[in-house]
């Protein structure tokens, strides 16, 4: 995220204007805007204007507007577009003030974000937003026979880049022929794919990732085709890409890849790394030492009022609550854990871990001490 101007005050009121140049952006900026603050940008809005003939022609115009949100209506990640619905604030002579309108935030468009309030959450956020060096992508091919998707995975968003399906006849008696060129074909589609959507500017690592030997059947593939071609991109960066064992070829074995050696060692200080490595440790824990895990908002709530929280993990979808009050709450709460030393870690609900968390109530805790009658509370 670009910070053009920033003018805040801590737990008070402040103005940013910023420019989204990634999906990631998008994503920050989805967990920035709260109801009750206000944007401002540029937006294009269909006026009506009285004809020389005295009909009404219909025309699209460009102009400025400043909602007081309502709603965060809605975050497209394939279309990298950011909805939020309110009433207009700023004066415009083809607006009326009070209207509602819906505010897109495209990449590359800056807008100014007010609030009355910019808690210790809204800063972080916006401190991971504007750190280049917390931009660490990972490419991710993972495939099956016949399947392939090109994922992205970002500080905070997993983007699908592209899906590959090709119909492949068995391997056996007369379809052998067939089997080899269907192979070939798929292979090829993937190859194109990884050259649109992976750029070794941006990636640390690109990972191949299957069941059985599809993967490294396609890395053999990908390597001779591009000395063949001389695909500079490829051949300059061949040792960054790495092969790792999947179950399968759809989304859910990501975990499994961010969770593979070689490929934590290239991304270890990543936000997305530090996720998977904190939930592992966390059921690592519930698995081995029960009571020294805790999940659920009343469990972690009664942990931490006995300062027995050593880690705390939620998504980011708790601080998108409608409610002020709840909000509030779990920023009071990570601020607390913070002052008495503990760690904080707030995953992203776009990415695998945060998934996971998700599953389990999106708030959960790594204990100091042993608190085994926490099982006996309700949840």
């Amino acid at each position: 995220m670009k910070i053009v101007r920033k003018d805040i005050v801590r737990d008070g009121p402040g103005s940013v204007k910023m420019v989204p140049v990634d999906s990631d952006d998008l994503w920050f900026a989805y967990n920035l805007i709260a109801t009750g603050d206000s944007v401002m940008a540029v937006t294009v809005r269909k006026v009506l204007r009285q004809a020389a003939s005295g009909g009404r022609d219909a025309e699209r115009v460009k102009l400025k507007l400043e909602i007081k949100v309502e709603e965060v209506a809605d975050y497209d990640t394939s279309g990298a577009v950011l909805r939020i619905r309110g009433k207009n604030i700023l004066e415009n002579e083809h607006v009326k003030i009070g209207a509602f309108h819906t505010l897109e935030l495209e990449l590359h468009r800056p807008f100014v974000l007010r609030k009355d309030v910019w808690d210790s959450l809204a800063l972080d956020v916006l401190q991971q937003a504007s750190d280049p060096a917390a931009s660490a992508d990972l490419a991710v091919v993972l495939m099956q026979e016949g399947l392939a998707h090109v994922f992205l995975v970002g500080k905070s968003v997993t983007v699908t880049r592209s899906r590959i399906e090709t119909s492949i006849p068995r391997k056996h008696g007369p379809a052998i022929a067939g089997y080899e060129s269907a192979l070939n074909k798929f292979f090829e589609n993937v190859l194109q794919a990884f050259l649109k959507h992976v750029d070794f500017a941006v990636v640390r690592c690109a990972v191949i990732a299957s069941p059985g030997f599809t993967k490294d059947q396609f890395h053999r593939h990908l390597l001779l085709e591009a000395e063949r071609r001389q695909l500079r991109p490829i051949i300059e960066n061949k040792s960054r890409i790495v092969l790792v064992h999947t179950t399968s070829g759809y989304k859910h074995s990501l975990r499994e890849v961010l969770d593979a050696t070689n490929v934590m060692s290239m991304i270890k200080d990543t936000k997305a790394a530090q996720e998977v490595r904190v939930l592992k440790d966390f059921f690592n824990m519930l698995s081995n030492d029960p009571s020294r895990a805790c999940y659920g908002p009343k469990h972690v709530e009664v942990a931490h009022e006995r300062l027995a929280i050593q880690t705390l993990l939620l998504t980011d979808e708790l601080f998108r609550n409608t409610n002020t009050a709840a909000r509030r709450k779990y920023v009071n709460l990570v601020n607390s854990v913070k002052d008495s030393g503990g760690t904080v870690h707030i995953f992203s609900s776009l990415h695998v871990s945060g998934e996971q968390l998700a599953n389990i109530t999106g708030i959960a805790a790594i204990l100091r001490f042993p608190l085994p009658d926490l099982e006996d509370l309700e949840m």
